[in-house]
């Protein structure tokens, strides 16, 4: 059976029948916009950000449209994906309403210099959109696949580590930079023993460190420590919930990537909970919401790249490219490897840089055939069960 890729809607439209309701939603306002068959006019109402007052709006539509004669038998709604997530989609479609989340990269805008732009000329422009997609047409907008809140809430650890990881960065860069300006480069200020070897730092003219860059050190210190013991917890809460359900939904595949030589657990939690999990179309939608495909511009006799798409979903992105590096030092007698060195070596050779995108993306759909066929790649070496 063919996955629906929600490019087009498969539920045949019955306009008379049908109300269709936009939402173009704000931080402090939400303008709501509706098709209610049997009223000529286009109605549109602007409303505090309040889920029940949408409900009670769509309700008193509907009983414009009893009172038209027109009997109301489906009614769809449909906002951009934004800040506000999928809650307002979930807490609807639990009351009845049919909700789409409309992909907002999808949906195409006027190439003017100076287009305008309002709220109200955004909601005629999602209305439009949305008709035609609802009429089954293709072209016109996509949809973005509505999780569950637990499916949201597994993909946190991973999302949380990695701004964690981060910001541990980002302090040991300033504390190297702080020393750096006073002359002081072999310091090791990440290291867990440096707070008591601080008093005695000295700078190449043989002074202490002045006391409010000691100061600043020091606090610099106490976050990154406390950043440390984040992570660890983080991490340590992960093996926890994988040893209680080892063999359960996307702990298996978890279980069964980290067994391929030279991806370990976080790589994997992050891969299954952000793409392989997910029900995919085929191999090319999954390079696609990595952003691993390329961006054509052909026009007439001129044909060029203008490299990767990066329309995708960053983070895999970001997480393949080291994966693929780190494959080639693990994985060297696998088929990919062989196939990444017969490509760049030589004098004709492509660049690696280049080639280990193409990399990426094969490796990510040899994974994804792995956790859902079971196919071993060519040549991959696997850590023995435990």
């Amino acid at each position: 059976m063919r996955v629906n890729d929600l490019s087009r809607a498969v539920v045949p439209f019955e306009q008379s029948t049908t109300m269709v309701v936009v939402v173009e939603m704000g931080a402090k306002s939400w303008l709501v916009a509706g098709a209610v068959p049997g009223v000529e006019r286009q109605p549109l109402k602007k409303l505090d950000p309040d889920a029940l007052a949408v409900l009670r709006l769509i309700e008193r539509w509907r009983g414009e449209a009893i009172k038209a004669g027109k009997t109301i038998s489906r009614v769809v709604l449909a906002y951009e994906a934004g800040r506000d997530g999928f809650w307002l989609a979930r807490w609807l479609i639990v009351r009845g309403i049919e909700v789409h989340v409309i992909h907002s990269a999808s949906v195409a805008v006027s190439r003017e210099r100076k287009r305008a732009k309002t709220d109200r000329l955004d909601a005629a422009m999602l209305m439009r959109v949305f008709l035609g997609w609802l009429r089954g047409e293709r072209g016109h907008c996509g949809m973005v696949a509505i999780p569950t809140l637990e499916d949201e809430d597994a993909r946190r650890p991973s999302r949380e580590r990695e701004s964690l990881v981060n910001e541990k960065s980002r302090i040991t860069n300033r504390m190297k930079s702080t020393l750096a300006r006073l002359g002081i480069r072999g310091f090791k200020a990440h290291l867990r023993k440096a707070p008591q070897r601080l008093e005695w730092l000295q700078t190449p003219e043989g002074t202490e460190l002045p006391p409010n860059i000691t100061e600043e050190l020091r606090r610099d210190m106490i976050r990154l420590a406390l950043v440390r013991e984040q992570i660890a917890a983080i991490e340590k809460a992960r093996m926890e919930r994988l040893q209680r359900a080892p063999n359960t939904g996307p702990h298996l595949m978890v279980r069964l990537l980290a067994r391929v030589v030279g991806i370990a657990i976080e790589t994997a939690d992050m891969l299954v909970r952000e793409v392989l999990s997910r029900n995919w179309r085929d191999r090319r939608a999954v390079a696609r919401y990595a952003g691993l495909t390329g961006s054509p511009d052909e026009s007439g006799t001129k044909r060029r790249e203008k490299g990767l798409a990066k329309a995708g979903n960053a983070r895999v992105r970001r997480g393949l490219i080291q994966l693929a590096w780190r494959f080639l030092q693990f994985q060297k007698e696998s088929a990919l490897a062989k196939w990444f060195r017969l490509r760049t070596e030589g004098p004709s050779g492509v660049r690696r840089t280049t080639m280990i995108v193409a990399l990426a993306r094969k490796l990510l759909i040899a994974l994804w055939r792995l956790v859902t066929t079971g196919e071993v790649p060519e040549g991959v070496v696997l850590r023995p069960v435990p």
